[in-house]
């Protein structure tokens, strides 16, 4: 029997990583909101590999955290280790990757949902996104029959929309670790004219640590340095608990391949596309058959547990054929698995059905974020649920919707990825993705994106103090650097230039000319008593901008090309049957997309820059049309 339980601004299904941001940022900005989750226990549950961050990833968690979310904060709360990956590279991929305590992450996710103000917290099984005669959202109900009235609904189920765990032969319907699937609400969505698709992913075996023997492994140990997801976290690393490096090995390989017509990836009876980017080890096997032996990370799931993660090794064969090639490798000949690996299918939404607001195009009210969208990452969700959140609160305030571009954020390059090109794999986001990249660094986030979280009302006033301090150090040690002339009779300078292998000086130059040779640091100013003592990410910023300028100011020419671009509307109602010169397919394309600019519309497959040409000389006459 149904009843009403009661009303909201915004109701959020799913709290994972995108649902605990899509709840906060409504919550935050003033919406009355509630979260369901099918079990208090799994809020926030990272559900798969126990880290954060990685190329790409950081630079997410990082632009997450400038806007006001709050997965950094959550992270440093939780990080166990922490390392600056590809430090041999350029400043555009540095990257952050942390390992976390599970339990913590979750543990002070769920307080922080509590604690929020405008946020009611949930255990329930939604079933039904209630529309009316209008197709707007109206409502949703539970399995129990409790209606809740909504203006807005953001959908974040995850890998629970209908989901079936498969191990070998065996399966079920379920979600991950253990829990239940969602099934009836992806039958709900069918029957609305949702377009629903169906993915894969997986997860390797949990391992008990006492039976490895870590001593044949390469201990991996986090950075000494500090090392922060949040620009409000300070201080150094709590922990550095180490993972541990082995190998699979040909006997692995011979173990896999002779029992490779029992796993399910191979037998047919996985049905959904898995993810490119993150195969099973049997998957890495037989495609790459070549290779002798494959890395294996043993990483631990937290500081109060036994159980180790065991990366590089995800699959979905018989748990008897995962104990057997677990054995083979070096260091685990003794190994006891506590939790055995699987595959899971589900549900998913075909993403092109949504504007950039992440708001369905023909269901008013009803957002979608993360994994639901064909996404795969916990970094990708909490992105996802964090935008998808600040629009249902927009739109609830009759206001307009709040989008970041390609070229401001990798937020930006995601979602326009998404919805503008759709995805036929779980879609992870990588550095090559984004033209901007040595614009969209983790280290500039906050000069990005702080002031517009501001203007959103997410940024409280300390990290705002704490950016604007950081801004004004900045801007002005740049203009000092450009104004003092150092000269060559310096005779510190002239010592510290040899230390450094650094051609002699043979004139006059600036601070800001002599700190473009690459192998000087900001830190060799103050050495000859010519730098400030500022803070590390000052120097790092100050650095980063001196010696890539040339490379900088050639991407920031070409952001303004491309925003020439994005800047020219299109609006939605527009029918392009009617536009002559326009070519079938782009035609089709663009009249099921409905893209939102001339530079969406470019980035569509299938639209030339022909059609293109075509699609501005018509809107150049509308506009002429419009002013007569």
């Amino acid at each position: 029997m149904s009843y009403i339980a009661g009303e909201y601004d915004c109701a959020i299904v799913g709290a994972g990583h995108a649902g605990c941001e899509a709840a906060l940022a409504a919550a935050r900005m003033g919406c009355r909101t509630v979260i369901f989750t099918i079990s208090i226990e799994n809020v926030a549950l990272m559900a798969c590999n126990p880290s954060l961050g990685g190329p790409a990833k950081a630079n997410i968690v990082r632009e997450i955290d400038a806007l006001g979310g709050e997965m950094g904060k959550n992270m440093d709360a939780a990080c166990i280790q922490a390392r600056l990956l590809n430090t041999g590279k350029g400043p555009a991929v540095y990257a952050i990757r942390g390992q976390a305590d599970k339990t913590i992450y979750q543990t002070r996710m769920i307080r922080v949902l509590q604690s929020q103000e405008n946020l009611s917290l949930k255990q329930a099984m939604v079933e039904k996104i209630i529309l009316d005669e209008n197709q707007e959202v109206s409502a949703v109900e539970t399995e129990t029959g409790a209606i809740y009235r909504t203006k807005t609904v953001i959908l974040c189920t995850g890998t629970y929309l209908n989901g079936k765990i498969i191990i070998g032969d065996v399966n079920y319907q379920g979600g991950p670790n253990g829990q239940r699937a969602s099934i009836n609400l992806s039958g709900n969505m069918k029957g609305q004219g949702i377009e629903i698709g169906r993915f894969k992913t997986g997860t390797p075996a949990r391992v008990d640590k006492k039976t490895l023997r870590l001593g044949k492994m390469v201990a991996q140990p986090g950075d000494e340095e500090e090392l922060h997801f949040s620009f409000l976290t300070e201080g150094p690393n709590k922990y550095n608990v180490p993972c541990y490096l082995t190998y699979t090995n040909k006997t692995t390989h011979q173990v896999i391949n002779d029992n490779i017509h029992l796993s399910p990836l191979f037998s047919g009876k996985i049905e959904g596309v898995g993810p490119r980017y993150c195969p099973s080890i049997e998957d890495k096997v037989v495609r790459f058959a070549d290779k002798d032996k494959h890395q294996i990370f043993i990483e631990p799931e937290g500081l109060e547990t036994d159980e180790m993660y065991v990366q590089g090794m995800s699959s979905s064969m018989p748990e008897e054929v995962q104990l057997k090639f677990l054995r083979t490798v070096e260091g685990m000949e003794d190994v006891e698995v506590v939790r055995i690996g699987y595959a899971i299918e589900y549900d998913y939404v075909i993403p092109t059905q949504l504007r950039l607001s992440l708001e369905m195009k023909n269901y008013e009210g009803l957002f979608c974020a993360g994994q639901i969208n064909g996404s795969s990452g916990y970094e990708e969700a909490a992105a996802q649920g964090l935008m998808a959140g600040i629009n249902a609160a927009l739109k609830i305030a009759n206001k307009e919707p709040f989008f970041l571009k390609r070229s401001e954020a990798y937020i930006g390059v995601l979602i326009d990825d998404l919805v503008t090109k759709g995805t036929n794999e779980p879609y992870r986001m990588m550095t090559s993705r984004a033209e901007y990249r040595l614009l969209l660094r983790q280290d500039n986030a906050d000069l990005r994106l702080t002031e517009k979280g501001r203007r959103l009302g997410l940024v409280s006033d300390e990290r705002y103090e704490r950016y604007l301090k950081k801004k004004m150090a900045l801007e002005e040690e740049l203009a000092r650097l450009k104004q003092v002339t150092i000269t060559p009779s310096q005779e510190k300078l002239r010592e510290m230039l040899g230390r450094k292998e650094s051609p002699p000086l043979r004139r006059a130059i600036t601070l800001y000319e002599l700190l473009k040779r690459p192998e000087l640091r900001y830190n060799d100013l103050v050495t000859i008593g010519e730098g400030k003592e500022l803070s590390p990410e000052v120097k790092e910023q100050l650095e980063i901008q001196i010696k890539y300028e040339g490379y900088i100011e050639k991407q920031k020419a070409q952001v303004e090309r491309f925003e020439r671009l994005e800047g020219k509307r299109l609006p939605t109602d527009l029918v392009y049957s009617e536009i002559e010169g326009i070519s079938v397919e782009a035609r089709q394309k663009l009249e099921k997309l409905k893209p939102e600019s001339i530079g969406q519309a470019s980035r569509i497959s299938g639209v030339s820059p022909a059609d293109i040409s075509v699609l501005l000389v018509y809107m150049e006459q509308k506009r002429q049309k419009r002013g007569k």
